[in-house]
């Protein structure tokens, strides 16, 4: 199967039949991997840059200045990761061997607005904390182009499933969308066994838009036979994929499938790679439901607090 994770140029989606051809292209990956990669999307490759580069001087900094931020796990801010991506699937296996910085639209909301949120285990429930001012402004600036790419996303996402293009829109108006920046620093000592970089699992929400480095992959998704595939590192794309979530709105006609990030060959536990997860999630308040009818129904803030109670405590 050469296109289980195809390669989509979107640079035609200014026509009506370049928006056609690009949602039959979607719909079929997304039923059949739920993965596909982007070129052609329109977001500035000095943006993408200038992003990567605060980032990773971020993670740079000694651990006492990382630690400045740091916040509590699984919302905004720094965090070594204490336990594994693989217990949202219920599996025990050593640490992830990465570190994530991770900020929320809904954290730059007053006080008062965020509590009114509720949910504990909600990504939003706790104010962003930024390690400089250039840093925020570069990753506001980033997470707003990419808010602007994934909602087009989900309108050409909507023409696949033969729905208005406008149909998701009314779920998004106060999105609680994400980015967590992966760090994978060099492994100075053998993994334990069991141990990646990124154990394997699926993502909770929407949609995800990957950045990973031009030259550094390592990402693989799971084939229908249980396969493992690697996706390959394309220069200037994006990897985008759904979650859990998204598979329910679509009464499981498209699947939100089971990946990881395997460690570097020896030769290169040295280098250290950096991946730029954007989640774009609906609003707190919004009822997700199979778009048929039918199914289970859902409220899009509860069910991603559940997800990530469970993915941090291994309850829930």
């Amino acid at each position: 199967m050469p296109n289980y994770v195809p390669v989509i140029d979107l640079s035609t989606r200014d026509t009506p039949e370049g928006r056609a051809a690009l949602a039959a292209t979607i719909g079929e990956a997304c039923a059949t991997s739920g993965f596909y990669v982007i070129v052609g999307h329109g977001v500035a490759a000095e943006l993408v840059t200038r992003m990567y580069t605060v980032t990773r001087s971020f993670f740079l900094l000694p651990d006492a200045g990382k630690d400045l931020v740091a916040n509590r796990p699984g919302v905004s801010g720094f965090r070594r990761l204490g336990g594994s991506t693989a217990a949202s699937i219920g599996e025990d296996t050593p640490p992830d061997l990465c570190e994530v910085f991770a900020a929320h639209v809904t954290g730059e909301l007053p006080d008062a607005e965020r509590a009114a949120l509720g949910d504990a285990w909600a990504t939003w429930t706790l104010a962003n904390v930024w390690p400089s001012a250039e840093f925020k402004d570069v990753w506001w600036e980033y997470m707003d182009a990419v808010t602007a790419l994934a909602a087009d996303l989900m309108r050409l996402s909507a023409l696949a499933l033969g729905l208005d293009e406008e149909f998701f829109a009314s779920s998004f108006g106060r999105h609680g969308s994400s980015v967590a920046a992966n760090y994978y620093y060099p492994q100075t000592r053998p993994p334990l066994p069991g141990q990646l970089r990124r154990g394997p699992h699926t993502d909770f929400g929407g949609l995800t838009v990957l950045y990973q480095e031009d030259d550094r992959s390592g990402l693989q998704v799971r084939g229908a036979a249980g396969e493992w595939r690697d996706v390959a590192a394309i220069p200037g794309s994006f990897v985008v994929n759904i979650g859990d979530l998204m598979a329910l709105w679509t009464g499981g006609r498209w699947v939100s499938t089971m990946h990881r990030v395997v460690n570097p060959p020896p030769e290169h536990a040295a280098s250290s790679r950096v991946s730029i997860p954007f989640f774009y999630l609906p609003d707190h308040d919004a009822v997700i439901k199979p778009v048929e009818g039918g199914g289970e129904a859902v409220v899009a803030g509860e069910w991603m607090s559940r997800k990530l109670e469970r993915l941090f405590t291994g309850v829930g």
